[in-house]
């Protein structure tokens, strides 16, 4: 039997005093974690996220870079695909309306505990096994 560090975070529930507490594997936050490092996102954009949902209008292409959001210039469709895999590792959602889903995203309580832990301070620079470990993991996930 493996013995896994389970990390629990207490978040508010809307309209009530108390606080929902959720459960994460220490895994799940080093996935997570390792997936933000990783990628072309700065913590601003998850410190954006963190107050309000961002639309992808405003996180590709030049808006990226403009709003300090991305590390360098992505097409909608790459911005799209990597903001999926946050979305898979479990740190962002998308935004839903009265008609559906949107464009926009917002943080899980996974993301908001980790845009919290990286306020006003960078990623740490990936090593080069995070980022093999992160390709791989990517790329041999199962589609369900």
């Amino acid at each position: 039997m493996t013995n896994h560090k389970i990390l629990q975070f207490k978040m508010p529930v809307a309209d009530s005093q108390n606080r929902k507490i959720f459960s994460y594997p220490q895994s799940t936050v080093a996935r997570a974690e390792r997936s933000l490092v990783c990628s072309f996102f700065n913590p601003a954009l998850l410190a954006a996220m963190h107050h309000q949902s961002v639309p992808l209008s405003a996180i590709a292409q030049e808006n990226g870079i403009k709003h300090g959001y991305t590390k360098r210039f992505l097409s909608e469709l790459a911005c799209d695909n990597a903001l999926d895999w946050l979305i898979q590792v479990g740190v962002l959602r998308r935004e839903v309306d009265g008609q559906g889903i949107t464009d926009s995203y917002r943080l899980t309580p996974l993301g908001q505990k980790l845009a919290e832990k990286y306020q006003n301070q960078n990623w740490p620079s990936p090593s080069w096994s995070d980022r093999l470990q992160n390709a791989i993991t990517r790329w041999l996930r199962l589609p369900f």
